[in-house]
């Protein structure tokens, strides 16, 4: 057998020697990956749910007009006749938060004879509402089918072509469902006040949501719903509609809508009392004033919660109007 050089055998080491010495090194630089959370790991993060409700609140005095100057102090928010805490408040909305507003217009049958009318109304209340490159609106119609005609913009422009591009009216009235989408689907995420409007002849006809689902997506979404009603007054075109009554179950439905979520419904058939209705919303909501407070029970088991805003003290009899309250479920904003 042929003995192995003594000097090959020392190489071979050697070289051995090196690669171990270099895979240690890159072991050691290598950084361990963290285990990964597993369910009684300490390392788990735990989310906890924090939802914060807003109010805006008119006040007004016994002829109506709206009371300003009022502070913090001067209110108690109760939910379920539970003492809450008050985190914020603010007394000039008018200057800090954007309105986002959405103008949803009735192009059911029922509607036929005064879809200008209409149109008019809807186009007059923006320009009377709304300020220029502060706040938003979008403009949507219902019959058959809830439609978006177009999304928030503060383009004037925008808004004329689309509300007055609608030439046809549907067949029925889809009232619940519209309110129902465009809460759940655009003003649960808008960043601002959430005012919808509903120029209407009043009555639903068709929608799978009832009114009850209707007022709850608007609570729970902070959305205040103001409804006009364009049926008093008119001579209808339409057979077997009655046009020039007030307070029928149509009416309630809308009076139920604007109570429920701190709005006011308003009943006209001309364009000078629909103005002043117009600007009776506009000085409403420059003068409201916004509270929010973290609730004290954490249990979105989706109960309703009732809520009652009063004035500390008794100052002349005044009157306070927010909302009615909310369902308590985890997907409300």
């Amino acid at each position: 057998m042929t003995p192995i050089f003594p000097g090959f055998l020392l190489n071979i080491l050697s070289a051995i020697a090196v690669l171990m010495t270099a895979a240690l090194t890159v072991s050691a630089q290598t950084p361990k990956a963290s285990p990964s959370p597993t369910p009684g790991n300490d390392s788990q993060t735990e989310k906890i749910l924090i939802r914060r409700v807003r109010l805006p609140i008119t006040v007004t005095d016994k002829k109506g007009s709206f009371v300003p100057g009022l502070t913090k102090e001067d209110f108690i928010v109760l939910e379920d006749k539970v003492p809450q805490a008050i985190e914020t408040f603010s007394d000039d909305m008018s200057q800090t938060t954007p309105l986002y507003v959405a103008v949803l217009i009735d192009t059911s049958a029922s509607t036929a004879g005064k879809l200008k009318f209409q149109q008019e109304s809807a186009m007059n209340f923006i320009h009377t509402v709304v300020r220029p490159r502060k706040d938003r609106v979008l403009v949507g119609t219902f019959d058959d089918e809830v439609k978006l005609r177009q999304d928030f913009t503060d383009k004037i422009d925008l808004l004329d072509r689309a509300v007055f591009a609608i030439k046809q009216t549907g067949t029925h009235t889809s009232l619940f469902d519209a309110v129902w989408q465009f809460c759940d689907e655009k003003m649960r995420s808008a960043p601002g006040r959430r005012v919808l409007v509903l120029v209407t002849d009043g009555g639903d006809t068709y929608s799978r949501a009832n009114q009850r689902d209707a007022i709850d997506i608007a609570q729970r979404t902070e959305t205040t719903v103001f409804t006009i009603s364009t049926k008093a007054g008119f001579l209808s075109t339409v057979p077997g509609v009655e046009a020039g009554t007030v307070a029928n179950a149509g009416d309630r439905v809308l009076q139920n809508l604007a109570e429920e979520t701190g709005g006011i419904s308003f009943f006209t058939g001309d364009m000078i009392s629909l103005e002043r209705s117009f600007t009776k919303i506009s000085k409403e909501l420059r003068a409201q004033y916004l509270v929010t407070y973290n609730p004290i029970n954490k249990n979105y088991d989706g109960s309703f919660r009732k809520i009652d805003v009063r004035l500390a003290e008794r100052k002349g009899d005044l009157k306070v109007r927010t909302k009615r309250g909310y369902k308590a479920l985890s997907d409300a904003p």
